[in-house]
């Protein structure tokens, strides 16, 4: 099966101008049988093909995920298992070492988005990746294609993947209707739930994954200037330090409750 892996609706991420009925016209003319809802921070796109799937295709998986924002190692993408929305992955600024033990003892699946992408939220320009590499075991896959980026980053993450035996997803990362479907992933399995899937990745059941890189823009260079690298940091931070009281609230839930 095919599948689009990074994949942005206006009704979960800001900065997504596609709706998920569109998303899911557009694949199926592709030929893709699935995606992997992943807005930022959020399932509310997930949240609303629920609500109106009755409405949209049936034979066409769509697939619960999030791209989570951490304090210090960037983006990362996350699977749990079905019905699981946990309230802390949608309140960004994990450490992620939280994430990563969060996200196991749940039972479900992560990994970094664009590992050697933009500057500001990409995993390996991240001190704490750069001094602990190791932490990468930790990890059930990495992305190994973006469209987002350049040949090269994508190139350095899949010999990241093949350095430390991980599996790579590939996913259009798009915001905008011409990006969509310029990545896949394809498994050897039939995926129909999240369940099916993180079973698929743990039995490295991935087949194939690529795509095609977006024209080099400059614009594309502008988000890895200083102003805009360590704007979007301080961004990020500004905010995981506000919602602190509340993330923290909702972990402190977590451990009482699974105790």
């Amino acid at each position: 099966m095919k599948f689009d892996m990074h994949c942005h609706t206006k009704a979960g991420s800001i900065d997504s101008k596609i709706s998920i009925e569109r998303y899911i016209e557009l694949l199926q003319e592709k030929g893709f049988d699935g995606m992997l809802v992943t807005d930022h921070d959020s399932y509310k796109g997930y949240r609303y093909w629920q609500q109106n799937k009755a409405e949209m295709p049936d034979d066409f998986v769509v697939l619960m995920g999030v791209e989570y924002d951490t304090k210090d190692a960037g983006h990362f993408l996350v699977i749990m298992p079905d019905e699981l929305c946990l309230r802390v992955l949608q309140i960004r600024g994990m450490s992620v070492e939280m994430l990563e033990r969060i996200v196991h003892h749940f039972g479900g699946i992560l990994g970094p988005a664009h590992p050697f992408g933009a500057r500001s939220s990409s995993a390996m320009f991240f001190n704490k990746m750069r001094k602990n590499p190791q932490l990468v075991r930790k990890f059930d896959f990495l992305e190994g294609f973006n469209t987002c980026e350049t040949v090269h980053a994508n190139q350095v993450a899949q010999l990241l993947a093949k350095k430390y035996g991980k599996q790579c997803f590939g996913g259009s990362d798009s915001h905008k209707e011409e990006y969509v479907g310029m990545a896949f992933t394809e498994f050897d399995r039939d995926i129909t739930c999240n369940n099916d899937l993180i079973e698929c990745v743990q039995e490295e059941g991935i087949a194939a994954f690529g795509g095609i890189e977006r024209t080099f823009l400059r614009k594309h260079k502008k988000r890895n200037s200083f102003a805009a690298t360590w704007g979007f940091k301080a961004y990020n931070r500004g905010l995981g330090f506000i919602y602190s009281p509340y993330r923290q609230h909702r972990i402190k839930k977590l451990a009482l409750h699974h105790s």
